[in-house]
């Protein structure tokens, strides 16, 4: 019997219609295009959020760190009419009133908002004469930065000091006002013969401790203190004075004593730099440096530890004392800055920091930073050559005096410790014996310098990083091509969720068990440690070879990858055995004592909180996610080219070596760069076990901090928009190029692996 066509069957219209209508995607129903579109924008639109997320982050680090880079800028902010002119001259800290003493002795204290002369006196008021010589006649005259007294030698040997003050005062509508108030003479007799003083340096301390040197006509030099103190109970004041001469010295044209009269600097016209340390053993001896030209200004930064010298060739340069091998000290020069043109006049030190004003004979003016070695501006002095200057208290203003007039200078310098060098290089701080990379963000003081070198937060991360993966590459790796390749199915269901729970462990739980169980346990059995390096893999090699001798038909019994269990037992009996062995090896090996042994081996010191710590807590951490990651892309690999491999008579390891590795090669290394992002970004872990100390050494028995753990620390006492805010900003911004710098490295390799292997 003759079968008709079917397509030629009535009943088969409507199915070509609708066939036609199916192809042509007429009958998809509109409710899934919507939704497949709105899928599609809604994934187009988080992407791009985190991307714009991303890009905000970085842009608000950029607009914390970019003010670290801007210049100091300094400005005439006022000039005012001052007759008479002045040899020294102090502001208050609102820059509403200033004292003025000129060379006759004259002290004027003037409104700076108007220039008018509010009050004024003379230096020798109520300084009587001595004996039948006649009133004392002022010989010089002077002001030390930051004292708050007025200075001035007579001609009969003596030495006046008047202190002053200012007060601020507030009436009820709130409106301020500062009074300055000038204080009774103070006379101390320098010269017992009367005779006028060469160079000559005082010092106030509150009201209460008045010190002070000078040379005499014959060369001797004179250091004399004088000090009240007053009784609790009575309220009567004690005085008591001291005096002693030290040898005679060339002519000096500087000398400055510090605060607390341990120490006494001159200058001298031959270029010589001196240096008595009074109260010592040395001080009949002062120590002499060669600095070159003629010394014509001395000053101290605050502290009183470095000296600032100008020179007459207007040399500039920072000066303090080394110590050297023998512990004995040397005074050093230091820091040097660009010279003048003319002789170095004048040096106004700030009360803040380390910036200093440096004026020249020709009006040329400088403002420069010590530590960071930085020249902040320089500029033309809006009153010609002063013959004095003066550093707002805060810091933001400087004053200077010509012969009829006062000029105000604001100055903008909010970070002036920051330099390239202060960040990366090596730097020579007050009080060290060499330079160094340091990390120090604060003192007790103003006194001390911050140390913000961001080298050994680098060198701490990369150290951290270093360390852990040195422990979760070749487990996490090694570990996926095992479960991947060799474990039963069943088994892997198992063991895969079960290590990738462990991701899911916070690591501040990490952290407190590896500060405060691990660290104390590796101190006591780190014999073990090394002993566990050498066993265990001897020991799982020998269990692999004992466990291939088994007779095929009787592991053919076992589901694929059940030895590992066998490893199991053997890794728990070896780690055991190390531990039991670890006393009678650390006796054999290391004198009953590792750590010892160590410092008197090596010269290292064994840090309860160590890199090994790190190591062992963070690569615990990080093996997961290498693990996870690694698998996956070894499970990945098609299975054809398994089978085929195996067909052509490769064997297992073969075909795992030569065909799976090279092809999943891409996807484990995206695993080893997901696991350094994860190692390099971590916090509390090396927070908690580390000890969390900048030090720069490469030892992996002593502590560091990273750039993560650094700025959880420091952030919460960073005052905002401080120099110490912005720089952990800036240790953000280093550590997100370090790792975008990485991440793109990575995909760039990872990228090239994919082509190279895309053939197989």
């Amino acid at each position: 019997m003759a079968l008709e066509p079917v397509m030629d069957r009535p009943t088969d219209a409507p199915s070509r219609e609708a066939r036609r209508r199916w192809l042509a995607g007429e009958t998809t129903a509109k409710r899934r295009l919507i939704a497949d579109r709105g899928a599609r924008w809604l994934v187009t639109a988080g992407g791009m959020a985190i991307i714009a997320s991303i890009l905000g982050i970085l842009v608000f680090i950029l607009l914390e760190v970019v003010p670290l880079l801007r210049p100091a800028r300094v400005s005439l902010a006022r000039s005012l009419e001052a007759a008479g002119g002045a040899r020294a001259l102090a502001v208050d800290e609102y820059q509403e009133s200033g004292v003025l003493l000129g060379e006759d002795g004259r002290v004027r204290v003037l409104g700076l908002p108007t220039g008018k002369v509010l009050a004024e006196t003379s230096l020798l008021e109520s300084v009587p004469a001595l004996g039948t010589e006649g009133p004392p006649r002022i010989a010089s005259v002077a002001l030390r930065p930051g004292d708050r007294a007025l200075a001035g030698a007579t001609s009969d040997g003596r030495l006046v000091v008047r202190p002053f003050s200012f007060e601020p005062h507030f009436d009820a509508a709130g409106a301020r006002t500062v009074e300055a108030s000038v204080g009774a003479p103070l006379v101390l007799e320098l010269d017992e013969q009367h005779r006028p003083l060469g160079a000559w340096s005082v010092h106030l301390s509150g009201t209460e401790k008045l010190a002070a040197a000078a040379q005499l006509a014959d060369g001797r030099l004179v250091v004399m203190t004088r000090e009240a103190t007053r009784n609790a109970f009575t309220g009567e004041v004690e005085e008591s004075s001291d005096r002693h001469e030290l040898a005679a010295a060339p002519p000096l044209s500087r000398l400055l004593l510090d605060q607390e009269g341990a120490n006494l600097f001159a200058g001298s016209a031959a270029g010589e730099l001196y240096w008595w340390r009074l109260g010592s053993a040395e001080e009949t001896a002062p120590q002499k440096v060669a600095a070159g030209a003629a010394i014509t200004a001395l000053a101290f930064l605050i502290g009183d530890r470095s000296l600032v010298v100008g020179q007459q060739s207007g040399a500039l340069s920072v000066w303090f004392p080394l110590r050297q091998g023998d512990d004995s000290f040397r005074l050093a020069r230091i820091h040097d800055f660009p010279a003048h043109a003319a002789a170095i006049t004048e040096l106004a030190p700030s009360a803040r920091n380390r910036s200093f004003l440096a004026i020249d004979a020709q009006g040329g003016l400088g403002l420069y930073y010590s530590t960071s070695e930085r020249t902040l501006w320089q500029g033309k002095s809006p009153v010609g050559a002063p013959a004095a200057i003066a550093f707002s208290p805060k810091g933001d203003g400087a004053w200077l005096a010509g012969e009829r007039e006062l000029a105000g200078l604001s100055i903008d310098n909010p970070h002036p410790e920051i330099s390239w060098k202060a960040l990366f290089g090596k730097v020579a701080y007050e009080g060290y014996e060499r330079p160094s990379y340091s990390w120090q963000s604060s003192g007790g003081s103003d006194d001390f310098e911050p140390k913000l070198s961001l080298t050994p937060l680098v060198v701490g991360t990369l150290k951290g990083t270093f360390y852990s993966l040195l422990l979760a590459i070749p487990l996490g790796v090694l570990g996926a091509l095992f479960a991947s390749q060799f474990l039963h199915p069943r088994l892997l269901g198992y063991i895969k969720p079960t290590v990738e729970i462990m991701a899911a462990l916070p690591s501040v739980v990490l952290g407190f068990l590896a500060g405060l169980w691990l660290a104390p346990l590796l101190e006591r059995t780190f014999p073990a440690l090394i002993l566990g390096v050498v066993l265990l893999p001897l020991a799982v090699w020998l269990a692999g070879v004992a466990w291939g001798q088994v007779p095929l038909a009787r592991r053919n019994r076992w589901p694929s990858g059940v030895e590992v269990f066998l490893y199991l037992v053997v890794v728990a009996f070896t780690l055991w055995l190390c531990g039991a062995l670890s006393p009678a090896f650390e006796r054999l090996a290391f004198g009953g004592s590792f750590p010892s042994w160590l410092l008197a081996t090596t010269g290292l010191r064994y840090d309860q909180r160590n890199a090994v710590v790190v190591g062992l807590a963070m690569g615990f951490a990080v093996i997961p996610i290498i693990f996870a990651i690694a698998e996956d892309a070894l499970a990945n690999v098609p299975k054809t080219l398994v089978a085929g491999s195996l067909a052509l008579g490769a064997n297992r390891w073969q075909t795992v070596t030569r065909v799976v590795l090279p092809t999943a090669s891409p996807g484990i290394f995206s695993a080893v760069m997901i696991g350094f992002g994860r190692a390099v970004g971590e916090t509390m872990i090396v927070l908690m076990a580390t000890g969390n100390t900048p030090i720069l050494e490469l030892s992996a028995f002593n502590g560091f901090r990273t750039l993560s753990a650094n700025i959880a620390v420091e952030i919460p006492e960073a005052p905002h928009g401080g120099t110490l805010y912005r720089t952990l900003f800036l240790a953000a911004l280093l550590l997100f190029l370090i790792t975008f710098a990485v991440n793109t490295l990575a995909e760039l390799v990872r990228q090239r692996l994919r082509r190279r292997y895309a053939q197989l």
